[in-house]
Order: structure tokens, then sequence, then C-alpha cells
């Protein structure tokens, strides 16, 4: 009986230890799907860049002051927000 007692607390359980984190960690990795949606996802993110700086540019091109015209003008202060009292 000893030495199968043995056997499991020495052999056994650090086994099993180390088969769960073995487990564990290549769990945690990248597949090789993650990595090819990620460079997909890339891929889209540079096109959808690209098309936004062509956009940009032929609206420049029509009209210069765009930019400005077409962001809010900027308040000093938030409107809720008083200024303190005296």
């Amino acid at each position: 009986m000893a030495p199968v007692l043995i056997g499991i607390l020495f052999i056994g359980l650090p086994w099993l230890i180390f088969h769960y984190i073995t487990k564990w960690k290549t769990g945690a990795t990248l597949t090789r799907q993650d990595e090819d949606l990620l460079d997909d996802l890339h891929e889209l993110a540079r096109r959808l860049d690209d098309r936004v700086v062509t956009i940009e540019r032929i609206m420049d091109t029509e009209n210069p002051v765009w930019r400005t015209s077409s962001l809010p003008a900027a308040e000093p202060r938030h409107p809720r927000i008083q200024e303190p009292r005296q």
C-alpha cells in the first residue's frame, strides 16, 4: 500500500499539475485562425484609412474650408457649468 501511495504522491500528482499547466499555457496563445483574422482586420483598417484620406483630398480640392465649416464652434465653457459666484 505504501509504494502505491508514494507513487501517486510523487509521480501522479506532479504529472497532473504539469499537465494542466501546459494546457493552460497553450490555451492562452493565439491560434493561426486568430492571427489570420487580425491580419485581415489590419488590412481592412489600412484600406479604410486610405479611403478616408482620398475622400479628404477630394473634399479639400472642391471646398478648401470644409474642415472649419463642418466642425462646430468651440464654446468657451460647458453650458451647464456655471461660473463661481463672488
